[in-house]
């Protein structure tokens, strides 16, 4: 049976989502779309649980049962009411209704919600003479409703929790970076994915090319990366939603995830982390100990501005630099003081179910001094001309002049989102002595980049 799966995620990581769906999938171009924030393919129920095991940017795996329009709130209970829900969970089964919306003509959300609560209950109840509850912490079943100003589409949630939890990452910095985004970095680099040149078709890990995070926190980028290096599936150590639908056969998915295992190997590339706080440090290594690559990376304490490379060979740098909470990673920088800063407002991804809390606080640039009262990322970018020559580094920032500020002529941007803040993820190509009134890389534009096209 032909399904239509929407994959939600981050903004900017539409094109490398889609090469993603059709490498796990196998689909071609004419079953599969792209559309900002989210991917929608045609697939089969095999494929949903596939993607839900071996994608890494996809928020969350969807499936479309129902496209209509509407100009009402009874619109929206005939059309809910339409769906064989029957087909997908039982009376014995708890549900919860997710809505979203975009320039909706309604005026309540809650009630449209309710409506499409009752439409279901009420399909149910007429029957079976039964209705099932409803579960708003817990459910065995998420519907999730999204209104544009004129048409209405439900799905039907087979991830549960979001596909960002891959059930590792227990301890945590003050804010961490979704695992998601930390996989969308490393695709966008290249290292991962193919970056469109001739000589890198798969992505550079496949060819052993060293990565480094100098800031790693409590190490999701080195995580992420190790699990890559290793071809192991995020979503192997997790529960799914799928597993609580009626479709769902556990002799299949058992032989998808022994499958996955299967595929696993030595790590191809060698992953390094370290960061200026040693408690950090112990949080990565803890993690990586839960994701099974504690043997396929290596992590230490040291200051950004003072730690040598971590190898002999050249290889790609992936830093998400020190703003805002995140300035305690930057080491010298970090101990000289915190200042008071407004957090963003909270915000609420369409298809995630909590406010992302952990969305790093970008804003707070006064605090990138160090104790001499040094710029941290001028004096970073002097360490690196000095010491890693050859290297490829990249930054992910909303700070659109923090390549001025570093003296640095990027080679590449790519416009990517965290959560709600613009970001842009800068390729810096680095060579000794002065970065400034040097010609760029050939055939590299410092406009911003479109993301690869699939095989690149």
């Amino acid at each position: 049976m032909q399904l239509h799966l929407f994959l939600p995620c981050a903004a900017g990581v539409e094109t490398y989502l889609a090469a993603e769906v059709r490498r796990i999938t196998g689909v071609g171009d004419e079953d599969l779309r792209t559309f900002r924030a989210g991917v929608m393919v045609r697939a089969s129920w095999r494929d949903a649980l596939l993607l839900n095991l071996h994608s890494r940017l996809a928020q969350r795996v969807l499936i479309e049962l129902s496209y209509t329009p509407y100009r009402q709130e009874q619109d929206l209970y005939h059309a809910a009411a339409n769906v064989a829900w029957e087909l997908w969970f039982t009376t014995q089964q708890s549900f919860k209704i997710e809505i979203t919306a975009q320039h909706s003509p309604l005026k309540s959300l809650n009630f449209a919600a309710l409506k499409i609560k009752d439409a279901v209950a009420d399909r149910f109840r007429h029957k079976t003479g039964v209705r099932p509850d409803v579960n708003t912490q817990w459910p065995d079943a998420r519907i999730y409703a999204h209104l544009t100003t004129e048409d209405c589409t439900l799905y039907i949630d087979t991830s549960g929790e979001p596909l960002f939890k891959r059930g590792w990452r227990a301890d945590k910095g003050d804010a961490p970076l979704k695992e998601t985004l930390a996989a969308a970095m490393l695709a966008a680099s290249g290292w991962s994915q193919g970056d469109g040149s001739p000589d890198n078709p798969n992505g550079w890990c496949a060819q052993g090319v060293p990565l480094y995070d100098p800031c790693c926190g409590s190490g999701t980028i080195a995580v992420e990366a190790a699990q890559i290096a290793c071809n192991m599936a995020p979503g192997a150590m997790r529960r799914f939603g799928f597993e609580k639908l009626v479709p769902y056969q556990a002799h299949v998915w058992q032989g998808l995830l022994n499958a996955a295992r299967e595929q696993e190997c030595p790590p191809r590339a060698p992953v390094f982390g370290s960061d200026v706080a040693f408690r950090m440090v112990d949080f990565a290594q803890r993690n990586a100990e839960r994701a099974g690559v504690a043997h396929a990376l290596q992590l230490r304490g040291g200051d950004a501005l003072q730690r040598m490379p971590p190898c002999d060979q050249p290889g790609v740098m992936l830093v998400n630099p020190p703003y805002g909470e995140r300035i305690e990673a930057a080491g010298i920088a970090g101990a000289a003081r915190r200042a008071r800063y407004t957090p963003p407002t909270e915000y609420v991804s369409p298809y995630e179910d909590e406010p992302r809390e952990d969305v790093p606080r970008f804003g707070a640039r006064e605090l990138t001094q160090t104790e001499d009262g040094g710029d941290f990322f001028a004096q970073l970018a002097s360490h690196w001309k000095k010491n890693y020559p050859g290297w490829t580094a990249w930054m992910l920032t909303p700070d659109l002049k923090l390549p001025g500020r570093m003296r640095f002529k990027e080679s590449r941007r790519v416009p990517m989102w965290n959560g709600p803040i613009e970001c842009r993820m800068f390729r810096f190509d680095l060579r000794a002595g002065s970065m400034r009134d040097k010609p760029a890389a050939q055939d590299r534009s410092t406009k911003d980049a479109p993301a690869p096209k699939d095989g690149a």
